[in-house]
């Protein structure tokens, strides 16, 4: 039986958002579950996310916003991974997002988005259960 490699997380802070706290306890999660995590830093463009992305052979990219420009930059993120063909990419967020501006973001691609309160192990089931079922797998 082939074992299958761990699923590969890129956690990014797009923008000028100086915030990271809530990043770190997710990254940290994600690790403490079994997933490769590549965290950023800070202050990252989405031309910057999309290249790292592709150059770590991430199966998800995770967005954090908390300075109010999600609706510019998590559609921008989604698009530059477009231009690299690697749309397949699954693109999730979480932060200081708007209830009204759900929609918009999921419209333009970002598959889920995490609201203050969600719960690590929510967003540790969503993931394996997402990407088990795109790669055809049990979570």
């Amino acid at each position: 039986m082939r074992l299958m490699r761990p699923y590969r997380i890129l956690l990014a802070k797009v923008g000028l958002d100086g915030h990271d706290r809530g990043v770190k306890v997710i990254a940290r999660a994600l690790r403490d579950a079994g997933f490769e995590v590549i965290y950023t830093g800070l202050r990252q463009t989405p031309a910057m996310v999309a290249d790292a992305a592709v150059q770590e052979d991430v199966d998800a990219v995770g967005l954090s916003s908390l300075s109010g420009a999600h609706m510019t930059l998590f559609p921008a993120v989604v698009e530059e991974l477009r231009k690299r063909d690697a749309g397949d990419i699954l693109v999730f967020g979480g932060g200081i997002i708007p209830q009204e501006d759900i929609p918009a973001l999921l419209a333009a691609g970002i598959d889920r988005l995490f609201l203050p309160g969600a719960t690590t192990s929510e967003i540790v089931d969503y993931l394996k259960e997402t990407l088990a079922a795109r790669a055809g797998q049990k979570a």
